[in-house]
C-alpha cells in the first residue's frame, strides 16, 4: 500500500493553491449548528483504525472541564451563534469525570446533548448511570448517546475493537433501552457490499434486540466512510462546486467547530474539524470568535471523507 507521501506527493500543502496553482476551494462558517467538545483522547480500549489514535494511554488531548464547557456555551451567546445543538466526543467521554456535569450545563441551556459512546464499562459505571438517568428525566428528548457499532455481528465488530468488545457495547445498550435513553448508531461503510445492505443488517440488529433506533435515517444510524490517508484523493478548488453540484455549506466545517485542550496547553482550543485534532493548520484560536473564518480544504480528509464521502459527524 502507497503511504500518504507518495499517494499524495506535492498535494495539500498549499492553503491557497492547489498543486496545480488552482485557487483552493475553502467552506465558510455560514450557519453554526453544533459546537463539539472532545473530551479527552483516554479510551478505555485501542481500536484498530482510530481515526484520533484514543487508546487507554493516549493524552495528547486532556480532559477538558465543566467550567471550560461553560466559557464556551457564554461564548456562543456572546456572538450570537444559533447553535442548536453540544456534541462531545473522545477518546471515551464517560472516562472524563465530569461528562455527566459538561451535559448538565449544556442541557441547562437550552441545547440538545449528542455524547459519542461505545456503551462500554466507563458508560456503566454508578455514578454515569445515575447521572444519565437523572439528566434524562429532567430534559426528555434532548439527550441522544450515538454508540459505536462497527458492525451488526460480533465478529466483525471485535475484529476492529477487540474480542468481547460487541458483548460488552450491546450490554450497555440493552441498559440504555431499559432507561429509555434515545440511541443512534455509528457504523463503517467499508463493513458491507452496498448501504442498502448496511442498513438492511442493522434494522435485522435493531429489531433483534427492541432497539428503537431507524436504520434508514442517516442521523440515526451514521455510516462512516474510510478514512485511509494512504489512498490518493483528488485536491478541490473553487470550481468543483458547480463541476460536482456541490454546495459548501453541505460540508462540516460550514456548521461545527470543535474544542479541544491539548496536554500541557493553558487553555482549550477551537479546531475546523472534528477529524483532524493533530493538523496544526485546521486550529483557528482560543476563542470562537477566533474561528468564525473560512477553512481551507487542505487535506485528503476534506476530499475522501467530507466532499466525496458526503459524511458529518452531526445528524
Amino acid at each position: 500500500m502507497k503511504d500518504l507521501a507518495l499517494a499524495n506527493a506535492g498535494k495539500f500543502i498549499d492553503p491557497d493553491l492547489t498543486a496545480k496553482g488552482e485557487p483552493r476551494a475553502t467552506v465558510s462558517l455560514t450557519a453554526p449548528k453544533t459546537l463539539w467538545f472532545n473530551t479527552g483522547t483516554l479510551c478505555n480500549i485501542a481500536c484498530l483504525n482510530c481515526y484520533i489514535e484514543s487508546s487507554p494511554s493516549n493524552d495528547r488531548l486532556v480532559y477538558i472541564t465543566a467550567d471550560e464547557v461553560t466559557d464556551y456555551l457564554d461564548q456562543i451567546e456572546e456572538r450570537r451563534w444559533p447553535i442548536s445543538e453540544i456534541a462531545f466526543t473522545g477518546g471515551e467521554p464517560f472516562m472524563n469525570p465530569e461528562m455527566i456535569e459538561m451535559a448538565a450545563r449544556s442541557l441547562a441551556r437550552g441545547y440538545e446533548v449528542l455524547i459519542l459512546t461505545n456503551a462500554m464499562r466507563p458508560m456503566m459505571r454508578r455514578k454515569m448511570q445515575e447521572g444519565l438517568i437523572e439528566l434524562n428525566a429532567a430534559y426528555p428528548g434532548k439527550l441522544t448517546l450515538r454508540i459505536s457499532v462497527d458492525h451488526y455481528e460480533a465478529a466483525l465488530h471485535d475484529a476492529e475493537r477487540g474480542i468481547g468488545a460487541f458483548e460488552k457495547t450491546l450490554t450497555g445498550m440493552k441498559w440504555l433501552r431499559d432507561q429509555g435513553i434515545r440511541m443512534a448508531v455509528a457504523g463503517r461503510s467499508i463493513m458491507a457490499h452496498s448501504e442498502a445492505e448496511s442498513r438492511s443488517g442493522y434494522a435485522a440488529f435493531f429489531a433483534r434486540y427492541d432497539f428503537d433506533i431507524n436504520a434508514q435515517d442517516p442521523a440515526m444510524t451514521v455510516l462512516f466512510p474510510e478514512m485511509d490517508e494512504t489512498v490518493e484523493v483528488p485536491e478541490f478548488t473553487t470550481a468543483c462546486w458547480g463541476i460536482l453540484n456541490k454546495s459548501p455549506d453541505a460540508l462540516m466545517c460550514a456548521s461545527s467547530r470543535m474544542v479541544v485542550k491539548r496536554r500541557g496547553a493553558e487553555r482549550p482550543s477551537v479546531l475546523a474539524c472534528t477529524l483532524l485534532p493533530y493538523t496544526p493548520e485546521f486550529e483557528l484560536g482560543n476563542t470562537l470568535e477566533e474561528a468564525e473564518g473560512a477553512v481551507a480544504l487542505n487535506h485528503p480528509h476534506c476530499a475522501k471523507f467530507c466532499v466525496l464521502g458526503g459524511a458529518s459527524c452531526s445528524a
